[in-house]
């Protein structure tokens, strides 16, 4: 089946996740299945209605983080993919949630066709001229756990056999920040440092118990390089009517163009034809009717319209960073019950409604110049335990109070006293 230039136009957005380096966290072990990562055959059907999923929930994302003020860059893929092997682990109404809100297939459907899907997307481009270099697209996946985590074999099974990954068994409750430095260098080695510290010092304590990380880089010249020479600094209006000056890169070419009302559309290939990135301008003041209507169905018919057209393009040239927990976003789109510790179920992971997500971080960078793109992604599903009982009684010493230590086995009182005013 040929590529479609949306699965490229995700995939140049990304970072997210598959091979895993043979050493443990915080002097862990790597836990494998047995059994091997398999290509088995998937239906065309199949790997269309996984890309349709992604990319209506890349939309649905979009339209949740818009409200964020300035520029934005994501992967939808690296999250989707981390929170793909996350869902091999989820049971019952947390299951169905993650299954609505990412618009994933069902499970016997889902992993296999994200295997096919990330090797297709990772196959070597061709038609390349002999001073072009090739497209590198790396996609890596990982997992973390408490060293004393058990975990079901059907789930290793599958991290194994559809996203190449074990398990680095790592000791969260008493090296948190260790295995915390440790995921954070293989994110940036997977993402050639342009994704450093994903994971914050507060992000890990001693009650992780599990990260699925994800990590993509893409780096790619266009078909056509803009001349630097034509490259100028212009003006750029902002939303607000003021302008700033930028560098413009300026190029004559045929490439795929589409105008409709209150918007235009140009696509720019890469080199080797298997990607491109598509621009969508909206015409000026009308950039929040055009960004709110946007969906994928719109997308899919703005994109229906490209034709080839003589185009003499202005683009700016641009480098964007972006970091943000996708946790809100993701509840609001329906996927609540796995975020709640007294209603997640991912007892496919340890046989046990003992894990909760507690946060899914992600850090997408983006950078365009004359020669072409260098992008990359990394997403991170951090799972805590779920474990906590529930109180009878609830008691908060928020007045004096008086205090007695005393031996247990002799009952002699060692010290008391009272407290009246803990802050003198």
């Amino acid at each position: 089946m040929k590529h479609s230039p949306l699965y490229a136009l995700f995939a140049l957005l990304t970072v997210l996740s598959l091979a895993l380096s043979a050493c443990g966290g915080a002097g862990g072990t790597v836990k494998r299945s047995n059994l091997r990562r398999e290509s088995p055959p998937v239906r065309d059907a199949d790997l269309l209605a996984l890309v349709d999923g992604d990319n209506a929930f890349a939309f649905d994302l979009y339209r949740s983080l818009r409200a964020e003020s300035g520029n934005l860059a994501y992967s939808p893929f690296s999250i989707s993919l981390a929170l793909a092997m996350t869902s091999a682990g989820a049971r019952n109404d947390t299951l169905m949630q993650m299954t609505q809100a990412l618009h994933f297939p069902p499970q016997d459907q889902l992993h296999p066709a994200f295997n096919a899907l990330d090797l297709r997307l990772e196959s070597t481009p061709v038609n390349l001229d002999k001073d072009q270099e090739a497209l590198v697209l790396n996609i890596a996946n990982a997992v973390w756990t408490e060293q004393t985590l058990p975990l079901q074999s059907t789930f290793l099974d599958t991290l194994a056999q559809s996203y190449g990954a074990g398990v680095h068994q790592s000791d969260f409750r008493n090296q948190p920040q260790a295995v915390r430095r440790e995921i954070n260098a293989w994110v940036g080695d997977e993402t050639k440092q342009k994704i450093k510290n994903l994971l914050s010092e507060d992000a890990v304590s001693p009650d992780t118990r599990m990260v699925l990380v994800n990590a993509i880089y893409f780096k790619a010249d266009w078909l056509d390089p803009f001349d630097a020479d034509n490259t100028s600094n212009d003006a750029f209006t902002l939303s607000n009517g003021s302008q700033v000056q930028v560098p413009f890169m300026h190029q004559g070419m045929s490439i795929p163009y589409a105008a409709g009302d209150g918007w235009q559309m140009v696509e720019l290939p890469y080199a080797g034809g298997t990607a491109a990135m598509d621009i969508l301008v909206p015409d000026e003041g009308r950039f929040d009717e055009v960004e709110s209507s946007l969906d994928l169905e719109t997308f899919y018919a703005m994109r229906g319209g490209l034709q080839p057209t003589g185009v003499s393009l202005g683009l700016p040239k641009f480098k964007v960073e972006s970091s943000f927990q996708a946790g809100d976003a993701l509840s609001a789109l329906g996927m609540t019950d796995a975020f709640d510790p007294g209603l997640a179920d991912f007892s496919g992971m340890t046989g046990d409604k003992d894990l909760f997500i507690s946060a899914v971080i992600h850090k997408a960078y983006v950078a365009v110049d004359e020669k072409g793109t260098e992008a990359a992604a990394a997403t991170a599903v951090i799972m805590e335990t779920a474990g906590a009982p529930l109180w009878d009684v609830s008691l908060r010493v928020d007045r004096p109070f008086i205090y007695i230590i005393r031996d247990l086995q002799t009952g002699q009182i060692l010290f008391m006293g009272r407290v009246v005013n803990p802050a003198q």
